[in-house]
C-alpha cells in the first residue's frame, strides 16, 4: 500500500501541493556561419543545431546562414538579435563561439544583450549553455577575459604611439593642402615648381594644382 501511494505521488501533477508547471517550449534561433563560400560546413552546422534543438524539445523559429570574412561585420547576425528584441525567440543556438563573435569583447557584448533580453545562448560543440547557472558563471569569466583583451589593446596602442614619437613621426590626421595654401602660393610666386612645392610641403601635386587653380 505504501509503495502504491508513493508511486501515485510521483506521478501526481502536483508538487508540494501545487500544480506542476509544464516545461516551457523554447523558441530557438539558429545561426550558422563560414568565412568563405569555399567552406562546406554550413550544412553540417545546421544539422547539428537542428538535432540539438530536437533533443531539447525546442521549436525552431528562425534559421540564419552567413558567409563573410573574419574581419567583416556579421550583418545577418542582427536578424537574430532583432528577433530577440521583438521577443520572438527564447534561445540562440550556434555551432561554436567563434562563429558568433568577432572577438571576446564582441562576444561578451552580444551575450550581455541577449541576457538583458532574457534570451538564452548555447554553443553546441563546446557544451556552453547560458540558460544554466554553470553557463552563466562561464559568461562571467568571459567578461574578465574581455577586459583583459581590451587592456592589451590599449597597451599596444600606447606603445605604438610612444615608438612613433621617439622616431619623430607625426601623429594625428595629416595636414591638408588647404592648411598650407598660403605657403603654396608664396613658393609659387618665388618661382618654385609645383613638384618641388609638393615635395617641400609633403602634399600631393594634385593638391598643389588645386590650390593654385
Amino acid at each position: 500500500m505504501a509503495a502504491k501511494q508513493a508511486s501515485e505521488k510521483a506521478q501526481s501533477p502536483r508538487v508540494f501541493g501545487q500544480a506542476r508547471k509544464p516545461a516551457k517550449m523554447f523558441r530557438a534561433g539558429l545561426y550558422a556561419r563560414v568565412s568563405t563560400n569555399h567552406q562546406q560546413t554550413i550544412p553540417l552546422q545546421i544539422r547539428a543545431l537542428r538535432e540539438y534543438a530536437a533533443r531539447r524539445g525546442w521549436s525552431i523559429t528562425l534559421q540564419v546562414k552567413e558567409v563573410g570574412s573574419g574581419a567583416s561585420q556579421r550583418q545577418l547576425r542582427e536578424k537574430l538579435l532583432d528577433a530577440a528584441r521583438r521577443r520572438e525567440i527564447d534561445v540562440v543556438l550556434v555551432w561554436r563561439l567563434d562563429r558568433w563573435g568577432r572577438s571576446v569583447a564582441d562576444l561578451l557584448a552580444t551575450l550581455q544583450q541577449l541576457d538583458h533580453l532574457g534570451v538564452g545562448f548555447v554553443s553546441v560543440t563546446e557544451a556552453l549553455d547560458l540558460t544554466t547557472p554553470a553557463g552563466r558563471a562561464i559568461a562571467a569569466l568571459l567578461a574578465v577575459f574581455a577586459e583583459f583583451e581590451r587592456e592589451i589593446l590599449r597597451e599596444r596602442v600606447r606603445a605604438g604611439l610612444a615608438h612613433a614619437r621617439r622616431n619623430g613621426q607625426q601623429l594625428g590626421r595629416p595636414i591638408t593642402a588647404a592648411a598650407k595654401a598660403g605657403e603654396v602660393r608664396t613658393l609659387r610666386r618665388a618661382g618654385i615648381s609645383k613638384a618641388e612645392i609638393a615635395r617641400r610641403l609633403q602634399i600631393s601635386r594634385t593638391s598643389v594644382r588645386r590650390v593654385l587653380a
